[in-house]
């Protein structure tokens, strides 16, 4: 009998439809939270600006992947960015996570440099999206087409993004109730996503894979 994989007890909750929080990166205290109305990324209907399409084609970035999970973590808690929430014990959950092959960064370097990246965390079908950062323009948004592409091409069914923005929307995301985002959580779950070796895609190779399911 092949003994059952024990996982990280914070994937449980992300496989219930919920996620961690903290009100803030000072707040010790960390929190779940199930919204009423939920942000995913549909892999089939991702849209690129042209301009996003363009920096692409250009490779101006260099997309590397889980090569720097513990600077992408850092610049996504900074406690000086808007909206930072990210406390320390999130903090040691997602590094424990990332130790067990659960959480991922993509990340975009230019002139040697980290420039943007994203993180998140896999289960099975699913991706959850936590955090993105930026300091230099489009750097983050190559990361998530990046990683879109890389989904896409793992059999991944969700990529979550947890709460809706402007920001996000103009990128494809739609807002979905809890109920939908629960049956297409359902499917994903039901999926195995291979979230892939280190070695990233050039941008002309991940407009195509996307062009190939919008």
């Amino acid at each position: 009998m092949t003994p059952r994989v024990r996982r990280h007890p914070a994937l449980e909750f992300y496989a219930r439809g919920v996620f961690p929080m903290a009100q803030s990166p000072t707040d010790p205290s960390v929190f779940l939270v199930e919204p009423d109305f939920r942000g995913v990324f549909p892999l089939a209907g991702l849209r690129l600006p042209r301009r996003l399409q363009r920096t692409l084609r250009q490779d101006r970035f260099e997309v590397r992947v889980n090569t720097a999970f513990e600077a992408v973590l850092g610049a996504c808690a900074d406690a000086d960015r808007p909206g930072a929430w990210i406390n320390p014990a999130l903090m040691r959950m997602y590094r424990t996570l990332h130790a067990e092959g659960a959480a991922h960064s993509v990340e975009a370097w230019r002139d040697g440099r980290l420039a943007g990246g994203l993180f998140g965390v896999s289960l099975r079908g699913a991706f959850f999206g936590e955090s993105m950062f930026s300091v230099e323009t489009d750097a983050s948004k190559v990361a998530l087409a990046h990683m879109a592409a890389r989904l896409i091409l793992g059999g991944f069914r969700l990529l979550d993004a947890q709460f809706m923005t402007d920001h996000l929307a103009s990128l494809g995301a739609e807002e979905i109730p809890r109920a939908d985002y629960l049956e297409r959580l359902e499917v994903a779950l039901a999926a195995e996503g291979v979230f892939g070796p280190p070695a990233a895609l050039s941008g002309v190779e991940v407009l195509q894979v996307i062009s190939q399911v919008s």
